[in-house]
């Protein structure tokens, strides 16, 4: 049942994705440092989608890495701690009462 809603899913966005392809099919010109060029709107914007998609993804790239280092550093700090308390379990308790 799964595999046949994420199949229907994914059969609307492509079909929604071949739609606004057609309704957009019309020619723009896009200006940028070197030049200009004529491309399809539906294109400019697909490739603005994908380009803005993997600078976000590099940007959360180095966030993503600080975290796993904080993660491993704390994992090294439960396991001293947990051999400490270990530790100080097998001492015996002297009563000098």
């Amino acid at each position: 049942m799964k595999r046949i809603i994420s199949f229907v899913i994914i059969l609307l966005l492509v079909l929604t994705g071949i739609l606004f392809a057609v309704l957009n099919s019309q020619n723009v010109q896009l200006n940028y440092y070197f030049g200009s060029k004529d491309m399809a709107l539906s294109l400019l914007l697909i490739v603005t989608i994908i380009f803005g998609t993997l600078l976000g993804i590099l940007v959360s790239a180095g966030n993503l890495l600080r975290a796993k280092h904080d993660i491993s550093r704390l994992k090294k700090n439960i396991q001293l701690a947990e051999k400490e308390v270990a530790n100080l379990r097998t001492i015996p308790i002297k009563d000098t009462h």
